[in-house]
């Protein structure tokens, strides 16, 4: 699919990748909604997008509610025309142990706080992916693309296991969708991202980044646009489907 023809929504829109994604689509000629809970980062990212004379649909979105994932769909193509393309680039991290004890005192992992993040990173994608393909199928085109931001943690990391388990249930889904829909001419791919140099690792110290980058083979950590081939790989190779691309710089096969 070229990019050019791309009628696409980028969820999580407001900032890092999902920011970033919205960016290189629109410079390749694409046309783009984008939807995320953080208004504020949606009004500087449409102004952002004014001033390089493009257009650029964004609208509140979250994609953990039914009701708030079929509007912004239905808006979204009223406004972009019949969609092709998904970018599930919505996610959040809130880390924590499963339990720690120190000091005689015994702490665990809050159970809203493994709702919330297998909720936003696993739950919406499900339901943005829902609402999308139903778009495509009822529109009758018959070339479309999903693009799901997986992780290397899915393999699992400590203090992670709301975000481990929602990434590694997005890498089962991307397997099972690609499969389900490829009869519908949608196809499902996954980027599995490493550590990548975004607002995430802002108050990181030096001595911590330094850390993160010799766990990386290559040694450097990941770059936005490192990512974003992978994205537009998925989205103009039309024999790709039902995978996941690990973009990590050879982190999660260990050092030597």
């Amino acid at each position: 699919m070229e990019l050019s023809r791309v009628r696409a929504i980028v969820t999580g829109a407001a900032g890092g990748l999902g920011a970033s994604f919205v960016r290189e689509l629109l410079d390749a000629g694409a046309r783009v909604a984008a939807g995320d809970s953080n208004a504020a980062g949606l009004r500087e990212l449409a102004a952002e997008a004014a001033e390089r004379g493009q257009e650029l649909f964004v609208a509140r979105l979250d994609v953990t509610d039914e009701t708030s994932v079929a509007v912004f769909v239905a808006a979204a193509a009223e406004r972009l025309g019949s969609l092709n393309a998904l970018v599930n680039s919505a996610g959040i991290a809130r880390d924590g142990l499963l339990l720690s004890a120190e000091q005689g005192e015994i702490k665990t992992l809050p159970l809203a706080q493994w709702r919330k993040v297998v909720d936003v990173n696993l739950t919406g994608q499900f339901l943005m992916t829902r609402a999308f393909a139903h778009h495509v199928v009822q529109a009758g085109t018959r070339e479309a693309a999903v693009v799901n931001l997986s992780s290397i943690a899915r393999a699992g990391n400590p203090g992670q296991s709301n975000y481990a388990a929602s990434k590694a249930g997005l890498d089962a889904c991307t397997r099972t969708w690609g499969l389900e829909l490829a009869r519908h001419g949608i196809r499902v791919g996954g980027v599995a991202p490493g550590v990548t140099a975004t607002g995430f690792l802002e108050g990181f110290s030096d001595e911590a980044l330094g850390r993160l980058q010799a766990r990386v083979p290559l040694a450097r950590l990941g770059q936005p646009r490192d990512v974003w081939q992978a994205v537009r790989f998925i989205l103009e190779c039309d024999f790709f489907t039902a995978r996941t691309v690990e973009v990590d710089g050879g982190a999660a096969m260990g050092t030597i």
